[in-house]
């Protein structure tokens, strides 16, 4: 390394080496004139000589120019936000033509100067630019350089992907955006939290007057909605949207126990521990808990089959049961969904003569079935029907023995102990112990056979924990509307306006934060009335609760979907229940995000 040019021996002490080349700086700096000696006679040659927003060797200078600054090697004109080839302006005379204004370099016009020339719209550029490239084939057109973007700061928009022209002429912006969707895909999942964000703020979400409250109230329990003027010029002092906002945040829960939260019930025993329960060691108050709770889900299950309940949900420790009515999510007759399951669970369904199906596992193999006969042939399916024939044979040889005659044939099948048959059946039914509290183990009900699974829930043993911190405490039904023994509770909102970091500066930004068991038809109630509240822009960032994201299954067939059913009397919006009638589209996947811009929605799951 000593005889590289440039190896310094001190390169311990590098602090000596910059003294010393700053040193030689000055010293011929001041032998060829100093920075005053280059003033006006060389102050042009030494401007040319540089290029300040590109890397590459100096053109018309060497290294004798001692006073001129030498060039960044790291700028580039990548990484330099005022570029001026990014500010290029084109301008265009009447008279001349659009090849005589192309210059041979890819320029053209004339850069940070003044001309009385007119500017040409960005339409009639973008089509004198396609009649050029029509002209010279092979050649892309010249008339705009790759740094002077179509799209002005599209980096801006990466997330939305909505470009934006700007006219030069008028400066007003265009937008080429998607086409409007009104209306976002029901998600059956419960969330946990909600938080909107926007400019706006969202002052009338908060402390309600007294009559405005009561009135809520009532409009809730009777199932009756004022209508929201589309256009608010101050949400603040609007009645019937700050009315409206109290209706949406109501919702029916059994039991009711003020002192502890019973919602969420899966993997909640932290925030039972240490809570007072007199019931957990003492029979008789469990008894009376589970024959209020028995009540309480009959008179559910019978206002559902009369299409006056919508849905709900049975939440225990172990699982999360939704019960639909007919003409929901696409299905003309009454589903239930429970999830996740064992296969204990299912093995008892099954023993109660309820018939359920697994829709995901079906999607599955039905999907694995449709590329396996596509790719095969005529001549394979022969070949294929010989070989499952034989296989099948081998199996129930198998079967009879329990897949040990190759130890009578080596003659060793007294030396080996052989498993016993819990062993084996276990073996062949591991795929199906696989899916225990899995998303794929989501259960499917429908029809009669509903109600047969709501006896079964009402005598299940393992329903209710016998030990732990829920030991005793019945699930938690929740709906949207009343039922015998239940309770009206209200989703906790509150607003808060938050400064967040916007390039060089901080800008506003409100938000309102809601709580609680969040079913479908309040989140659909919530952006109704925030769509005309927020002037149509607004962002949601949705908590689901994990164990119900699979509760958005697929579960319609081509028949069912052809029927419909009228569920007027339910006591929802006719939007929400137009919502809530369309086949469920989201899969295992929840809604994560929510954006409402421009009266449009867009949202990622």
């Amino acid at each position: 390394m000593s005889q590289q040019a440039g190896y310094s021996p001190s390169f311990k002490r590098p602090a000596e080496i910059l003294r010393m080349r700053r040193k030689r700086a000055r010293s011929e700096g001041v032998s060829s004139g100093g920075r005053g000696a280059i003033a006006s006679p060389c102050e042009g040659a030494s401007i040319s000589a540089v290029r300040p927003f590109s890397p590459g060797p100096l053109f018309g200078q060497g290294r004798s120019g001692g006073g001129v600054k030498r060039r960044n090697p790291f700028a580039s004109i990548e990484n330099t936000f005022s570029s001026p080839a990014k500010k290029k302006v084109f301008i265009y005379t009447d008279d001349d033509d659009l090849s005589d204004s192309v210059k041979p370099g890819g320029s053209a016009g004339v850069e940070g100067e003044k001309s009385p020339t007119r500017t040409l719209p960005f339409s009639e550029r973008l089509l004198q630019a396609e009649k050029l490239s029509k002209d010279v084939p092979g050649k892309k057109p010249t008339s705009l350089s790759e740094d002077d973007s179509l799209f002005e700061d599209e980096d801006l928009f990466q997330e939305e992907r909505t470009p934006i022209l700007k006219s030069p002429q008028a400066g007003a912006v265009t937008s080429i955006a998607p086409p409007a969707c009104v209306e976002y895909p029901a998600d059956w999942s419960l969330k946990t939290r909600l938080l909107f964000t926007s400019l706006l703020p969202f002052s009338w979400a908060v402390q309600p007057r007294a009559t405005e409250e009561a009135q809520g109230l009532t409009q809730h329990c009777r199932g009756q909605y004022t209508t929201i003027p589309q256009s608010i010029q101050d949400p603040r002092t609007s009645a019937e949207l700050r009315c409206g906002f109290q209706q949406c945040l109501q919702f029916w829960q059994h039991p009711s126990l003020s002192w502890l939260s019973l919602f969420p019930r899966i993997g909640a025993e932290r925030s039972f521990t240490g809570k007072n329960v007199p019931w957990a060691q003492d029979m008789a108050l469990q008894q009376n808990l589970m024959s209020e709770w028995s009540v309480s889900l009959s008179s559910l299950y019978s206002l559902l089959k009369a299409r006056l309940c919508p849905y709900f949900y049975v939440c225990s420790y172990q699982f999360t049961a939704l019960f639909r009515a007919s003409g929901l999510a696409g299905n003309s007759n009454i589903t239930a969904l429970l999830t996740p399951t064992t296969r204990g669970l299912r093995e008892a369904i099954k023993a109660d003569g309820i018939e359920f199906t697994l829709p995901l596992l079906e999607e599955r193999r039905k999907s694995k079935e449709q590329g396996s006969t596509a790719h095969n042939q005529e001549t394979d399916g022969e070949e294929e029907e010989t070989q499952s024939e034989a296989s099948d044979k081998e199996d129930d040889d198998d079967d009879d023995d329990g897949g040990f005659s190759w130890l009578t044939e080596m003659g060793v099948q007294d030396k080996i102990k052989k498993p016993d048959n819990i062993s084996i059946k276990l073996h062949k039914e591991r795929n199906s112990v696989c899916l225990d509290h899995k998303p794929e183990s989501v259960v499917c009900v429908s029809g009669t056979h509903t109600f047969t699974l709501i006896n079964f829930l009402i005598n299940c043993k393992s329903l209710v924990a016998g030990a732990g911190s829920q030991a005793g405490l019945p699930p938690t039904l929740l709906s949207p509307t009343a039922f015998r023994g239940a309770t009206l509770h209200s989703l906790k909102a509150r607003s808060v306006n938050v400064k967040t970091q916007v390039r060089a500066g901080y800008q506003d930004v409100c938000s309102l934060e809601v709580t609680g068991p969040i079913m479908p038809h309040s989140l659909h109630a919530l952006t109704r009335l925030l769509r005309p509240a927020q002037r149509g822009g607004f962002s949601t960032a949705l908590y689901t609760h994990e164990p119900t994201a699979v509760l958005n299954t697929h579960t319609t067939t081509r028949e069912q979907a052809e029927q419909a059913v009228e569920l007027d009397g339910c006591g929802l919006h006719s939007s929400t229940i137009q919502q809530l009638q369309e086949p469920s589209t989201l899969g295992k996947s929840p809604l994560r995000q929510l954006h409402l811009n421009n009266y449009s929605y867009t949202w990622k799951s």
